[in-house]
This record gives structure tokens, C-alpha cells and sequence, in this order.
């Protein structure tokens, strides 16, 4: 297969590998997040329910046909089974690394209808032992690396395995240590716009760092993308309700990823991202477990992508 712009990718015909969290959630609706003070709340709502953008990332590729083998950390406990569950499908191979204390990765979510979210993370596992990086490398058509303690190690080796480098690096702001590995080492980047003061140098930097497209996420105004042609301005796709935003953003990898494993070109590409990010937006569930290939496609038709 080559890249949508001309340029061959080294990869297999194997499964993509996704590297990172996933968790067990409680989600907490309310009117507006809440100001930094002693308070009384009242939620519009609430739910627990699979979490991490790993997981949200799994179950959208496996929904859109695509092979996964997803390495997380799980605990030998209930919200581990339940993870468990929550990721059984016949597309998903489940590589669950042991954690370290027996606990699986925890948050309480506060949601705001306009897509604000605060994330209290109750429990953050380790990895109870050493884990092999290059597990599942050979042959795989993609690799997903999130951010995450276990993710860290696998950037190298994909890159030695000659593994395209995907990375969602969420809100990053260009400067904080973190995310700075899974930044300067990704062949395509999603970023969101939530902190750079300059998404438009932001994505430069990221191009000329060697990324081969890197995307930033501006919520209901679309997306901005950079590859070597320029810019492309991305529209957002219709939505027909917003219930949930908690993992539009992973929804939108799986689908720009999904396309282009399809071999569609750089812009039909990011119309299928903002297409399936937009159905995640319309369910409670973690990413868009519900889409399928036709329903992103007559999405994508609707979605305007052209050269800044």
C-alpha cells in the first residue's frame, strides 16, 4: 500500500496495534463545570461505562472492520472484568499487562454540555513487570502509541520495526516534558486545540519534526491539518444531537487511521475523521462503537475538506 500522497508505508497485513489506557469510568453531566469553590452540585445525569483512549480508539477501528491488538494495564479486580467485557469483540485482541497493585485505571468524569470535561483519576496503574515493547510489531499495519507510562518504550520500537507512528497527544500545549517523546515521534498527529496559544506554529514545528500529517481538533469549528502540500481546513461534520463528548477525539483517529489504511486520499481521510468523530458525539458510549463503514462514508460526503 502507499500513503494517500504518493509515498509507500512499510507496514504488514497484520492487525494495528493500540498501546495505552484503558479504564473504567464514572461520567458526571452537568450544566456547566464547576468554578473552583466550595459548592453543592446537582448532575443533569450520570453513568459508568469503558474509558481510556485506548479502549475509546479499539472499539471504533474493530467497529469500522479494522484488526486491533490493544496492550493496556488491568487489575486482577472487578473493574478489570468489566473492562474485560466491555472490550470483547471478535476484531479485538486484548494484550493485558498485569498491574503492579492489582488495581485497573479509574476517573470520575464531570461533563459539560458544550464538551468542557474535568478528569479526576481515582487510580493510575503500572505495569507489574517488564513488558516486551516490540510485542506485536511484526507485521502490524499501524501503530497507535497514547499517552500513557507503558506507551513510552514501544515509540522505538515501532520505529525500528519500520511500524507507522500514530500519536494522540490530546492537549498538549508544546512544552510540557510528557508528551514531548510521542510528539516528535509520530508519523501522523492528532493534537487538540484546547492549549496552544499557536495551533498554526504548532503544527509546523510538528511537520518539520518529520510528521507526515499532523491534525489539531477545534471541536464545532472542525479541524486544521498540515501535511508537505500545506494546510487543509477541515469541516465538522453534522451532528444530530451532542449526549457525550467523552471520546470524539479518539473517534476521529480511528476514522482519519481507517481511511487511510483503505488507501483514500489525505482529504477524504479527514472527512472520515470529523465524519466518525461526530458520531461519537451523538452516545454515551466511549468512542463511536455503533459506526460502520456506510454510516462514516454518507457522513464524510457531507463534510467540507479543502487547502487553507
Amino acid at each position: 500500500m502507499t500513503h494517500p500522497d504518493g509515498a509507500a508505508l512499510t507496514h504488514g497485513g497484520g492487525p494495528v496495534v493500540v498501546v495505552g489506557p484503558a479504564s473504567w469510568n464514572t461520567l458526571i453531566r452537568l450544566d456547566a463545570l464547576p468554578d473552583a469553590r466550595s459548592q453543592t452540585l446537582f448532575a443533569s445525569g450520570h453513568h459508568d461505562g469503558l474509558g481510556g483512549t485506548s479502549a475509546g480508539k479499539a472499539v471504533t477501528l474493530a467497529a469500522l472492520g479494522v484488526d486491533v491488538r490493544l496492550r493496556t494495564v488491568l487489575g486482577a479486580d472487578a473493574l478489570g472484568d468489566a473492562v474485560r467485557g466491555a472490550l470483547a469483540h471478535p476484531r479485538i485482541a486484548l494484550d493485558a499487562v498485569p498491574a503492579r497493585d492489582g488495581s485497573t485505571e479509574r476517573h470520575v468524569n464531570l461533563m459539560a454540555p458544550d464538551g468542557g470535561r474535568v478528569s479526576v483519576y481515582l487510580t493510575l496503574p503500572s505495569p507489574g513487570g517488564p513488558v516486551d515493547a516490540t510485542a506485536g510489531l511484526t507485521g502490524a499495519r499501524a501503530a497507535v502509541v497514547d499517552l500513557a507510562e507503558l506507551s513510552v518504550p514501544v515509540l522505538a520500537a515501532a520505529r525500528e520495526a519500520g511500524v507507522p507512528v500514530w500519536c494522540d497527544v490530546h492537549d498538549d500545549d508544546g512544552v510540557a516534558a510528557f508528551q514531548r517523546p510521542f510528539a516528535d515521534g509520530a508519523d501522523v498527529l492528532l493534537v487538540s486545540e484546547a492549549r496552544l496559544a499557536d495551533p498554526v506554529a504548532y503544527l509546523r514545528a510538528r511537520v518539520a519534526g518529520g510528521a507526515r500529517l499532523a491534525v489539531c481538533t477545534r471541536g464545532a469549528r472542525g479541524a486544521l491539518a498540515l501535511d508537505a502540500g500545506g494546510f487543509w481546513e477541515v469541516g465538522a461534520a453534522p451532528a444530530a444531537a451532542v449526549v457525550d463528548t467523552n471520546g470524539a477525539g479518539d473517534a476521529f483517529l480511528a476514522g482519519l487511521l481507517t481511511a487511510t489504511l483503505d488507501g483514500r486520499s489525505t482529504a477524504e481521510a479527514l472527512a472520515w475523521a470529523s465524519a466518525t468523530g461526530a458520531l461519537a458525539v451523538g452516545t454515551e458510549s466511549l468512542g463511536a462503537p455503533h459506526a460502520t463503514r456506510a454510516t462514516v462514508a454518507a457522513l464524510a460526503a457531507r463534510v467540507g475538506v479543502a487547502r487553507a
